[in-house]
């Protein structure tokens, strides 16, 4: 059996990122199920090695040298050199980590479209950083959906307890009621039955979130956007065969009897779907980039400056990320 070649991005250097490629390097038990191929800094790992008493890195290629090789059955770190010493220090980002952070990225997107790796698993990045440098993407995921040229996907936060889709995502609260369309609800429903059929191996069941404080109560509070927007986005997915209900009081949504019967949850913003998910699946929790023409998936947390370095972080999401993807890239 062909095991998936699946492409780790290191994330900023100046964070979690190396330390969590090395613990998953060191983890035999990855390599059941895929061939990991770390995109990083060479100088980096080493250094993050040495300071947390972690095996360095031991088959290394450079960039340049990855762009020709026929194939990959062990694990890998491809070096592309990004960062000098002098531009690197544990818990402090510039945008020099944030353009390495991006460089890094770019390089995996383009190794996937070309079919060099099956599927890509990002580490965690600075948006500060990236901001530094100059780099106008938001986050991962519109920076993947830009480069895929796609223009249906959304992120999903994915769990063996359950799922969460967000229809926005990195924008202000304010901007939110004005970027909800019936449309765009419905594209997120879609692409999240889509993703949870091939992740559940069944048809999953989908509830979809309110707004407004009690689901608008009948438009005594918002702007009744309920009735208006969400309620005929359910309606229409419903009539497509897809299981999904609402919509429902967010306060309400994540009871344990709604998480018992509840595959993945459509949530309208970024925190009303992220709060309650990191909160009870932070350790094994796995952001998914849905509608794109090749698998996505991160970690489920940020580049945790403050025990940068330090031999603390945890690989747990990590882990779960290269898994799916892998489980995912099997499935093609």
């Amino acid at each position: 059996m062909n095991l998936p070649r699946i492409a780790i991005t290191m994330g900023d250097p100046a964070g979690i990122g190396p330390e969590l490629c090395l613990r998953l390097l060191a983890d035999e038990s990855v390599r059941q199920y895929c061939h990991p191929i770390v995109f990083g800094d060479l100088f980096s790992l080493a250094t993050v090695a040495d300071r947390c008493q972690l095996p360095p890195p031991r088959n290394t290629i450079g960039s340049s040298k990855f762009a020709h090789q026929s194939d990959v059955t062990q694990p890998l770190v491809v070096d592309f050199s990004l960062i000098k010493a002098d531009e690197l220090k544990p818990g402090e980002v510039n945008r020099h980590t944030g353009e390495a952070s991006y460089e890094l990225i770019e390089a995996a997107i383009a190794s996937a479209l070309a079919g060099k790796v099956d599927a890509v698993t990002t580490g965690p990045i600075n948006k500060e950083a990236w901001q530094m440098a100059g780099i106008k993407y938001p986050g991962h995921t519109e920076l993947f959906a830009d480069r895929a040229r796609s223009e249906r996907f959304c992120m999903m936060m994915t769990a063996p307890t359950f799922s969460c889709s967000l229809v926005t995502t990195h924008v202000g609260y304010r901007e939110v009621p004005d970027l909800l369309t019936t449309d765009r609800i419905v594209e997120v429903i879609e692409l999240t039955h889509e993703a949870l059929t091939r992740i559940c191996d069944r048809q999953p069941r989908l509830l979809t979130l309110g707004i407004n404080p009690h689901a608008g109560e009948g438009g005594l509070f918002g702007n009744r956007e309920e009735e208006r927007i969400i309620l005929p986005a359910v309606e229409h997915a419903r009539s497509k065969g897809i299981d999904v209900a609402g919509p429902i009081p967010p306060d309400t949504a994540f009871l344990p009897w709604r998480r018992e019967e509840t595959n993945g949850y459509i949530c309208m913003y970024h925190d009303q779907g992220l709060i309650p998910f990191k909160a009870l699946n932070f350790d094994t929790g796995v952001n998914i980039t849905l509608g794109l023409p090749l698998i996505r998936t991160s970690v489920d947390h940020g580049t945790a400056l403050d025990i940068a370095w330090q031999g603390k972080a945890d690989v747990s999401s990590l882990i779960s990320a290269v898994i799916l993807a892998a489980k995912l890239a099997s499935k093609k």
